[in-house]
């Protein structure tokens, strides 16, 4: 299966740059396909302000309408509102990538994108921490074996750049290599994350 990357360009990091789009973006990223009816239900927003932002979002690639199957026509089909009609079919949107990539240091570099460079890494390390955080909230409600499965953990290493640059490389090649597995019995959504960069102990040069 080949990994469908998209690489954000300056029009589309400004696109990406409001906090609804980067909530309807998680949300399409959990559940891999959601009416806008359905979305506007999770974000507690109205179908038409849904609507409108993907739309947006789909001018620059980031997400897709795709058909529903019948198996997908749930207690929102009787609705209308936001979405179009093919018979018994409906539309559902999701992401039109599977990795959604962002060069954050040359777009913080550049005033023009400095901006909205700088609030979606903001938006991106705050929703990481609130994931985190709920998790830990909630983690002995799990089964057993989520809680076994679950791991969390942080150090640091004494590396020059280049071996920085292949850690880094390293990490992304195993996530990579997991994503390419057929999912097993009770396979759900798992969250990963992990974040290379030197420590700030002393001189930066």
């Amino acid at each position: 299966m080949t990994t469908r990357r998209l690489e954000l360009d300056a029009a589309a990091l400004k696109a990406l740059a409001h906090p609804l789009r980067v909530q309807i973006l998680r949300v399409l990223e959990l559940r891999e396909r959601e009416s806008v009816t359905g979305l506007a239900r999770e974000l507690a927003e109205t179908t038409g302000a849904v609507s409108y932002h993907l739309r947006q979002l789909a001018r620059h690639g980031l997400v897709e309408e795709c058909d529903a199957d019948r198996s997908d026509v749930g207690e929102d089909a009787g609705e209308s509102a936001g979405r179009r009609t093919v018979g018994r079919r409906r539309r559902l949107w999701r992401m039109a990538a599977d990795e959604v990539h962002m060069t954050g240091m040359e777009f913080l570099e550049n005033e023009d994108t400095r901006e909205a460079a700088g609030f979606l890494l903001r938006e991106f390390q705050s929703s990481r921490s609130r994931r985190l955080a709920h998790w830990f909230a909630t983690a002995v409600n799990w089964p057993q074996e989520w809680q076994t499965a679950s791991s969390d953990m942080d150090g640091t290493l004494t590396l020059d750049p280049a071996q920085t640059r292949a850690l880094a490389d390293d990490l992304k090649a195993t996530v990579d290599r997991y994503r390419e597995l057929p999912p097993g019995e009770g396979a759900r959504r798992v969250d990963v994350q992990y974040a290379v960069y030197p420590a700030d102990a002393g001189d930066r040069v």
